[in-house]
């Protein structure tokens, strides 16, 4: 049997770093337990509200967040505030398949658009890789507003 599985990113901004992901992600931001939003209303607010009624103290309330798919598809994504902050390159990440099934030309202008998308959210391109013919068509290695890096498949 398999299992459901949700991807835990440690932060010092875990609002900030999940609005990010969730941008790039094309996820959202769920309601707290039980709350039925209408359609534009301010999710943080509502979660403000929830946090304060069940007794988490202010100081708290951003101390996590999360993003969901709003399909169902994709696992959930948790972000936990950390005081320490990212010494090394991740041993695992994200990799956004931003380009799947295009080739040559066509690859590299959707990769190119879809990271000057996420660099206007606060990501930075870190390297492009040409990537080896047949078994890769190249990526570029990017890092969120935190210095966590992804690739852009």
């Amino acid at each position: 049997m398999s299992r459901h599985v949700q991807i835990t990113f440690d932060a010092h901004e875990p609002r900030a770093l999940s609005e990010f992901w969730r941008e790039a992600l094309g996820y959202v931001t769920p309601a707290p337990p039980g709350v039925e939003l209408a359609d534009g209303a301010d999710v943080w607010a509502a979660w403000h509200e929830f946090l304060g009624k069940v007794g988490v103290p202010e100081a708290e309330w951003e101390s996590k967040a999360a993003i969901e798919d709003p399909e169902g598809q994709g696992p959930r994504v948790f972000f936990q505030r950390v005081p320490e902050g990212k010494t090394a390159k991740n041993r695992v990440h994200l990799d956004i398949r931003a380009a799947p099934g295009l080739t040559d030309d066509a690859r590299t202008v959707a990769l190119e658009a879809e990271a000057a998308r996420l660099v206007a959210l606060g990501a930075t391109v870190l390297r492009r890789d040409p990537g080896q013919p047949p078994l890769s068509g190249g990526f570029l290695v990017m890092a969120d507003p935190e210095g966590n890096e992804f690739c852009l498949d």
